[in-house]
């Protein structure tokens, strides 16, 4: 089910993204701490347009002519702010690299989802022509796992008429019904912009206030 965008929750001015770091495992991984929100999708999903386009920046995350040719978690900062982050995952399932490197991709994937505090939801790019795809699949039981909110990103919208689009939006929210609580749906057009201003406010939502560890603890 969406949330209503609270009112009091701060705009954040996505334009001021800016790199921090690459890491190819978690263990390299910025700090545990503050709040992030991952980006992960097919190597075909549009997933660095997407995000260059929330970011108003042509090269933040870099787009290949060879989907599937970054395999590291590329980090930025939010508002010169490291302790809000935005999250590029490796894309996965086109790139042509043998299968023990796909494997070990997925092993990366799985451990930075399962095991990520900070981590406070997950953007799933979905081409809107074809949806709900084995990865998805894969990365939704993942966030399921860990009861993490997903918002799902129908990219590509532009290449469907309104009427088609709309039926494609529809019929996915009605396969994901059972996770109504945790997973919300939306077309998006990177190239036209559409849907920008509805996925910047849910990133305002989790990446609102960072918890820290420690503040989880009960108190004695």
């Amino acid at each position: 089910m969406t949330t209503p965008h609270n009112s009091l929750v701060t705009r954040l001015n996505y334009p001021t993204a800016r790199f921090i770091i690459s890491a190819p495992t978690l263990a390299l991984c910025p700090d545990d701490t503050g709040a992030e929100v991952a980006f992960a999708g097919r190597s075909n999903a549009g997933k660095s347009s997407a995000i260059n386009a929330l970011t108003q920046q042509t090269a933040l995350a870099r787009t290949s002519k060879t989907p599937g040719r970054t395999q590291l978690i590329n980090f930025f900062s939010v508002m010169n702010d490291e302790s809000r982050r935005l999250v590029d995952l490796p894309g996965y399932g086109y790139a042509k690299v043998p299968e023990s490197v796909k494997l070990e991709w997925q092993k990366h994937l799985a451990e930075y989802l399962r095991n990520r505090f900070s981590l406070r939801g997950l953007v799933l790019l979905m081409d809107v022509r074809h949806p709900l795809t084995e990865f998805d699949q894969m990365m939704l039981n993942y966030a399921d796992q860990r009861a993490m909110p997903v918002h799902i990103l129908l990219t590509k919208s532009d290449k469907l008429k309104k009427g088609p689009a709309s039926a494609a939006l529809q019929k996915v929210r009605s396969r994901l019904k059972e996770w109504e609580d945790l997973v919300s749906v939306q077309l998006f057009s990177s190239l036209k912009r559409d849907g920008v201003d509805t996925l910047s406010q849910k990133l305002d939502q989790w990446l609102h206030t960072p918890v820290q560890p420690e503040q989880d603890q009960p108190s004695a």
